[in-house]
């Protein structure tokens, strides 16, 4: 029933009936959906977790698509959580006002604003930031932080509310979130209607080509429905009377490009990063077919290698344990069948992921005191991005033979 209730019959971007999935990861839970111990025995909702490539427009995206009120009503990833991203974040702000037309209090709308990170970031910056996110529990801490954000989904009801209390937009920002939308095509004519005319839209999203290259098949799951190209994005823009006039490549995820979009006619010159980036994908093969299918058949030598790794640790009377429970956790998990039997327990810095299970597998989340206290012989650290932080805080544990483990793009330890 899951099959045909969620299947996508057309692409996202452009409506061409989809074909047939590249990769097939199985029936997996959703990854950020995780349980509390007290409901391991409760059943949980799978869908099929698959992917795909339009023929005309070239989106790289899921077969299925699941309700946005059953992964985004309550959320438990919080973007404040590392150094790392609250760096990045501000970079991120300061870009923004650079580019501004308009220079005194802009406003800077943030879709899926998550904790309100980045609008803070606005506000430091000199702009007035303003939030949109869905998830109950991290729009109501935002608005305890006094960053206004507004508690809904981006609708054309929202952009009415906005543009009647503060006007146009001068930036509308959708970091890391423009590929997790099912209905992206009202989106973007959303984003057209509050933005003013001499304003932009500014997207970052994990890209295409490095999770093609690097092998960071762990980006997939149903929050992310799409997996952008330039190529693709391009095409898309210009259907709904927008334009790209700046990308640039970014280090998070393991590499990502922030993407500048303004309207058709805007003040701002395409700079070359635009085509070079389009004749890249073209010459690296990513408009045909057998660069996806030998990513997919990467991945199922992957699936035996890490099994194979874990296998030979567990023959050795040897303990294992993980660190980080990402979303991306959730998908290498699940795909290849790990769970208490294999690792002992997963540690998060979260303090809303702690004392969860992983989905599906039910191995539990810890706090990282909980590694101190109780280490295992290897770490398999799942939040792979983050692996110099991680390293650097927990090497003391190698004077105790503790050994790190990074997965992709091959298993290895470190």
């Amino acid at each position: 029933m899951t099959q045909n209730l969620y299947r996508r019959k057309t692409c996202r971007y452009c409506d061409e009936p989809l074909g047939e999935p590249f990769l097939d990861l199985g029936s997996q839970p959703l990854a950020n959906n995780l349980p509390r111990k007290e409901d391991r025995d409760k059943p949980e909702f799978h869908c099929p977790l698959a992917v795909v490539k339009c023929s005309k427009c070239h989106l790289v995206q899921l077969t299925h698509s699941v309700p946005a009120s059953l992964m985004f009503d309550e959320y438990l990833y919080v973007s404040s959580t590392t150094q790392t991203f609250r760096t990045h974040f501000a970079g991120y702000a300061e870009d923004v006002k650079r580019r501004l037309v308009k220079k005194e209090r802009s406003l800077a709308v943030d879709i899926g604003s998550n904790d309100g990170l980045l609008v803070s970031c606005y506000h430091k910056a000199g702009m007035n930031g303003v939030g949109v996110e869905p998830a109950k529990n991290l729009a109501a801490e935002a608005n305890r932080q006094g960053i206004k954000t507004l508690n809904r989904y981006f609708d054309a009801e929202t952009v009415r509310e906005i543009i009647k209390d503060h006007g146009k937009a001068d930036a509308v920002s959708a970091n890391n979130v423009f590929a997790h939308i099912d209905d992206i095509q009202s989106v973007v004519r959303n984003v057209r209607e509050l933005l003013a005319d001499d304003g932009f839209f500014v997207i970052e999203f994990a890209y295409l080509v490095t999770m093609l290259e690097k092998m960071f098949f762990d980006m997939i799951y149903h929050e992310h429905v799409c997996y952008i190209g330039v190529t693709a994005l391009n095409f898309f823009t210009d259907r709904f009377g927008m334009e790209i006039f700046d990308i640039t490549e970014v280090g998070t995820h393991g590499g990502s490009l922030r993407v500048f979009i303004q309207k058709k006619g805007g003040p701002c010159s395409r700079t070359p990063n635009v085509a070079r980036l389009l004749q890249e994908e073209k010459e690296k093969g990513c408009l045909q077919e057998r660069v996806y299918r030998d990513f997919g058949n990467r991945v199922m030598d992957f699936k035996k290698n890490l099994g194979g790794m874990i296998q030979n640790i567990k023959k050795q009377g040897k303990t294992l344990s993980g660190y980080g429970a990402p979303a991306k956790a959730s998908t290498i998990v699940n795909f290849c069948g790990l769970t208490p039997k294999e690792i002992d327990y997963i540690v998060d810095d979260n303090p809303l992921k702690q004392g969860r299970l992983v989905p599906g597998s039910k191995i539990p989340i810890v706090p990282s005191a909980h590694l101190n206290a109780h280490p295992t012989d290897y770490v398999l650290i799942f939040a792979w991005n983050f692996a110099t932080e991680i390293i650097s805080k927990i090497s003391p544990l190698r004077n105790r033979g503790v050994q790190f483990i990074v997965p992709l793009p091959e298993p290895k330890t470190v």
